[in-house]
């Protein structure tokens, strides 16, 4: 009997999974579900289209023929509302049915909605997908100011854009510095020192209260503490979290993500989740967690795809990392970066007399467990590569910062 393999969500977890399930199972029906329109495109680098250092068409990673060369049936445009557990069916719009033996969950993420007064003014934009970047491009035509909201990744990289744009731009964070999610307080600073050079308003500690505009656009934004910014363009980049309002949490579990096994299988058996919808165990902190970053997503795909289709395959773990470039300076970040203080981490730092340099090593035990790296990061693949193999370091931990550091020096 041929299976009914359902694929909830378009991107590159579910392309991964969808790819993975046809070289095993050539007989299978695969239905991909997806609420955007468009081919599979790489997210990350919706910001350099933002910016005007690519084209539309250059996010696209599989051609028009990949529907037709898997023998997979798209339904492209369609939300889901629900999943009926028992009866073993995905319900989209209209009531329509779709029926499974094995379902995977790769919805991804939707953006964190912020409480603000004047939502509903014109040029008030998120930063999630390429539509959204479409729609903020049609609307920077005499945009004069821009304010962004976050200070994460996707505000960063929306400030960024904007004024490589040419568009000024406030930045409001509500923490102390920008990326406090990726980096340490010291790390922080420098970046945010960068950022003011060249030229980006940034402020911390700050918070919208609401929008205020003229003939229905937005044309300013109030702060809690009082003051005000004026803008003709908004991007509010807070963050994203999960999409899974769909899901049964009486049937499926889940925490901050859907709770997954090592074979990314959730708590009702033959349904799968993988991609930033997913909460799986975290090498370096040793617990559940959600990494929404891309090759994590790649490999949970293809992970879940092999299980799905019969092939045993357990996921070693996922691990939080990002490479960020902020104008002329680098930073690169992996693991555990922000330890609690609880006794468990041993912290080492080194940094240079000019104020370029600085790095940051986080050890549990005899392991390392995080970095965080500021210029200078041509050693980050082999940190990376130290978290994920769990090997003890029995030389110097002083010694991993050295520029000839390799692999070498900790085999027997």
């Amino acid at each position: 009997m041929a299976l009914d393999y359902v694929i909830i969500g378009n991107g590159v977890a579910g392309i991964q999974a969808a790819e993975t399930i046809r070289r095993l199972d050539r007989t299978g029906h695969i239905t991909l579900i997806g609420d955007e329109t468009h081919l599979p495109y790489c997210r990350p680098m919706i910001s350099m289209a933002l910016e005007g250092t690519i084209d539309f068409p250059a996010l696209t990673i599989r051609g028009p023929d990949f529907y037709e060369a898997n023998a997979i049936t798209p339904i492209l445009g369609e939300r889901v509302a629900a999943i009926d557990v028992d009866g073993r069916a995905v319900i989209i719009g209209g009531g329509r049915r779709v029926p499974f033996h094995r379902l995977l969950i790769a919805t991804g993420a939707d953006p964190r909605p912020v409480a603000a007064a004047g939502l509903d003014l014109n040029n008030i934009h998120y930063m999630r997908s390429q539509d959204h970047v479409r729609r903020m491009l049609a609307s920077i035509d005499g945009a004069r100011r821009a304010t962004v909201l976050g200070g994460g990744l996707v505000g960063f990289k929306a400030a960024c854009g904007l004024l490589r744009r040419g568009v000024g731009v406030s930045l409001l964070i509500g923490s102390g510095h920008p990326l406090s999610m990726q980096v340490d307080d010291e790390a922080g600073a420098m970046l945010l020192a960068e950022l003011r050079r060249r030229g980006l308003d940034v402020r911390v500690g700050a918070a919208v209260a609401g929008f205020e505009g003229e003939n229905g656009r937005v044309r300013s934004a109030a702060l809690k503490d009082g003051g005000r910014v004026d803008c003709d363009l908004v991007v509010i980049g807070k963050g994203v979290r999960p999409a899974l309002d769909f899901v049964p949490r009486d049937r499926i579990p889940v925490d901050l993500g859907i709770l997954v096994d090592a074979r990314m299988e959730t708590g009702a058996p033959g349904i799968y989740a993988a991609g930033d919808v997913a909460e799986a165990e975290d090498i370096a902190r040793r617990t559940r967690w959600v990494n929404a970053i891309w090759p994590e997503a790649v490999e949970q795909g293809r992970v879940a795809g092999m299980n799905m289709a019969g092939r045993q395959v357990a996921y070693p773990g996922s691990l939080s990392r990002n490479v960020i470039r902020v104008f002329d300076m680098d930073a690169m970040t992996a693991g555990v970066v922000t330890p609690d203080d609880d006794g468990l981490y041993e912290v080492i730092r080194e940094r240079d007399a000019g104020g370029r340099l600085y790095r940051k090593l986080v050890f549990r035990e005899d392991r390392l467990v995080g970095f965080t790296l500021i210029n200078r990061i041509e050693q980050g693949g082999v940190m990376t590569a130290l978290i994920r193999s769990r090997l003890p370091i029995r030389v110097s931990r002083r010694r991993l910062l050295a520029p000839d550091f390799n692999w070498s020096l900790l085999l027997p």
